[in-house]
C-alpha cells in the first residue's frame, strides 16, 4: 500500500465578503499518496483551486480555515500563521503551478532569474554558479533546446507553451514532494497541452513526485490520474479511481459532466448541458447543493446534506440513491457511460 504524504481532514474555509461570509470549502477529507496523481474536477466556481491554495497558504487575506486539519508529515499547514512556517514548505516540499502561464511570471525580470530565485531561497548555502546550473538543469529538463538563451530572455520573448515549460521548472526547482497543477493547460492549443501533460507525467515519474492536477477537462483527467475527486460547490460529491469515475459514475452531478462531454464519431445536434445553475455561496441551502438541479432526485433529498456512502473500498459517493433503510446499494444504481 502506498504512503500517504498528504491528509486532508474535515477542512472548512470561509472568505468574509462586503460584511457576509462566504463558505468555500465544506468539510472536504481526502488523502494524495506518493506516486499518485489525483486528479480534481468540477465547474468554475466549485472550489478546486481554493482548496488547494490552502495547502500553499496563498488565500487571500479575507480568507481563512475555520476548521479541519491538512497533515503532511508531521506538520498541520491548517494551523501555519507565519510566513516563516510557509516558506519551510511552499516551494520546497509542495510547489504549485500556477493557472495562467501568460500572466504568472514577471515580465521585468529575466527567465533566469526567476528560476534561480526559488533555489537560492531554499537553497541560501549555494553560490551563484552553483544556482545558475541547476536552472539550467532544470530548463534542460523541462524539455527547452536552448536553455542558454532562454536563461537570459525575458517572458514576453516566449510562447505560451515556453511560458508553461518555465513555470513548471520553476515549480520543480527544489524537487518537490507534491505538484499542484493549476488548470496547466489554461490558454495553450490542443497539440501543446498534449505535450505539457505528457511532461507532468514523465516528470513526476522520473521525481517519483505526486501530482494534484485541477481541472474542468474530462480529457486530461482520463490521461494521466490515478484517482479522481469531483466538487460541487465547495464540496466532494464523489470520488474514486479514474476507471470508476468514468466508467460507474454515481452522483448525478458526475453524470452530468460525462454526458457533456463531447465523444469522438458520436453526433449529436446539442451538447448535454447540465439545467439550472450553481446556488449562491453566501446562501447556501441546508439540503443537497445539487438538489435544484438533478433530473434523477427523489423525496428523501429534501432532508438534510446526503452522508457520504461507501460504494467500494476506493469509490464513495455522497447521494440518497445509493441509501435504502439505511443500507449501501452499490453499482445497480450506478450508470454505464456508454450507455449515455
Amino acid at each position: 500500500m502506498q504512503d500517504v504524504i498528504l491528509s486532508v481532514q474535515d477542512l472548512e474555509v470561509e472568505f468574509t465578503l462586503r460584511g457576509k461570509t462566504l463558505h468555500a470549502i465544506r468539510g472536504i477529507s481526502l488523502d494524495i499518496c506518493e506516486g499518485e496523481s489525483l486528479a480534481i474536477v468540477g465547474e468554475s466556481g466549485s472550489g478546486k483551486s481554493v482548496f488547494c491554495k490552502t495547502f500553499m497558504g496563498l488565500l487571500d487575506s479575507n480568507g481563512r480555515v475555520t476548521r479541519g486539519s491538512i497533515r503532511y508529515g508531521e506538520k498541520d499547514l491548517a494551523a501555519f500563521k507565519t510566513e516563516k512556517e510557509w516558506l519551510s514548505v511552499r516551494g520546497k516540499e509542495i510547489a504549485m503551478v500556477m493557472q495562467d502561464p501568460m500572466t504568472s511570471l514577471n515580465p521585468v525580470f529575466r527567465i533566469g532569474q526567476q528560476v534561480d530565485e526559488v533555489t537560492m531561497l531554499h537553497n541560501p548555502e549555494m553560490s551563484k554558479e552553483e544556482v545558475k546550473a541547476r536552472t539550467l538543469e532544470m530548463l534542460d529538463l523541462v524539455g527547452i533546446a536552448n536553455k542558454e538563451g532562454v536563461y537570459s530572455m525575458y517572458p514576453h520573448e516566449l510562447s505560451g507553451g515556453m511560458r508553461q515549460r518555465i513555470m513548471i521548472a520553476i515549480a520543480l526547482a527544489c524537487s518537490p514532494t507534491l505538484i499542484i497543477a493549476d488548470e496547466p493547460t489554461t490558454a495553450l492549443d490542443v497539440t501543446i497541452q498534449a505535450q505539457i501533460l505528457d511532461l507532468l507525467q514523465n516528470l513526476k515519474d522520473k521525481l517519483n513526485s505526486s501530482i494534484m492536477l485541477i481541472t474542468h477537462d474530462l480529457g486530461v483527467v482520463a490521461g494521466m490520474a490515478d484517482y479522481v475527486v469531483v466538487m460541487y460547490a465547495g464540496r466532494v460529491v464523489e470520488k474514486g479511481t479514474a476507471d470508476e469515475i468514468f466508467h460507474h459514475p454515481g452522483h448525478p452531478y458526475t453524470i452530468g459532466l460525462m454526458k457533456s462531454k463531447p465523444v469522438v464519431g458520436k453526433k449529436v445536434d446539442a451538447l448535454y448541458n447540465i439545467p439550472g445553475s450553481v446556488p449562491n455561496p453566501v446562501n447556501m441551502p441546508n439540503y443537497c447543493y445539487f438538489r435544484d438541479r438533478c433530473e434523477m432526485r427523489c423525496d428523501q433529498c429534501d432532508g438534510k446534506y446526503p452522508p457520504e456512502i461507501k460504494i467500494s473500498d476506493t469509490h464513495y459517493v455522497s447521494c440518497y440513491r445509493f441509501i435504502d433503510e439505511g443500507e449501501i446499494m452499490g453499482y445497480p444504481k450506478s450508470v454505464n457511460v456508454e450507455e449515455l
